[in-house]
């Protein structure tokens, strides 16, 4: 059921919009007060809860507040192809809800909490305030860029490497985020889950992840923890370059923790 809060007094709901917004570009204190006075809608969803479907009409833009999210397509054969994975403050459905309709579904991956912001305030403010309107552009071309980085992936890698990638870059994401260190975290999804992000079967994945294993790339206490020894090989060996991420302070210049020269990833300054 939804909580139905508007914004109680304290932190908002809402900062994890406007922190992830502010990276993008600079906003001056008008637009973080309007960004927080945003109506919206909490509401706790289950695991492998809908969003929002394919072909859907959109009410609402979605900032996830906790738990895991995914983007993605079904073809005609009924398989599904995970085109997108999301974390907590990412605004998962901000396409959607400018372009008025669905053309893909989004589920939680994990259970969690949402906020649904009406789109037509989405786009109002995204009118009204231009610098709020520029940062909501530059946090959909990013998402742009994941995806043809997912395209390449998926077309042109090997199964080795399009594994090795994939958890590269949830590593960064999850350090960037707040939720993890990039040499141990819990991968949220199971194998057929992780087929369905780069086009493989769940049993290829489970052979590729043994082989990652016996390669001394990673480690696996469990089937979900993934332990990575030495971050620099496995990049390698996932032709992983964060680049198209566009994570400041990330690599190619990066601090490193003892122990295995994993990346320390932060936040630095806005895009623009």
């Amino acid at each position: 059921m939804p909580d139905n809060t508007t914004g109680p007094p304290g932190p908002s709901t809402l900062e994890p919009m406007l922190r992830k917004l502010e990276y993008w570009h600079k906003l001056d204190s008008a637009d973080r007060a309007a960004l927080l006075a945003l109506p919206y809608t909490v509401k706790t969803m289950g695991q492998n809860g809908y969003v929002v479907r394919e072909g859907d009409s959109i009410a609402h833009c979605c900032l996830l507040l906790s738990g895991f999210a995914i983007r993605s397509k079904i073809v005609a054969d009924g398989h599904r192809q995970i085109v997108a994975i999301h974390m907590r403050g990412e605004m998962v459905d901000l396409q959607n809800s400018l372009l008025g309709r669905a053309d893909h579904s989004v589920q939680m991956l994990t259970a969690g909490k949402v906020a649904m912001i009406p789109r037509v305030e989405i786009v109002r403010i995204a009118f009204e305030r231009p610098n709020i309107g520029r940062a909501m552009w530059i946090d959909t071309l990013v998402d742009a860029s994941i995806f043809r980085e997912w395209v390449a992936n998926i077309g042109r890698r090997d199964a080795q490497t399009r594994i090795a990638h994939v958890l590269c870059e949830f590593a960064l994401r999850l350090k960037v985020a707040g939720l993890g260190e990039p040499t141990s975290y819990e991968l949220p999804m199971t194998q057929e889950q992780l087929a369905d992000a780069t086009g493989l079967t769940s049993v290829h994945v489970n052979r590729t992840l043994m082989a990652l294993g016996a390669a001394g790339l990673i480690e696996r206490s469990n089937p979900r923890r993934i332990v990575i020894g030495d971050w620099r090989k496995l990049a390698d060996a996932g032709d992983f370059d964060s680049g198209y991420l566009h994570l400041h302070g990330t690599e190619p210049a990066l601090a490193h923790e003892a122990g295995g020269g994993a990346p320390v990833a932060k936040f630095s300054q806005p895009v623009g």
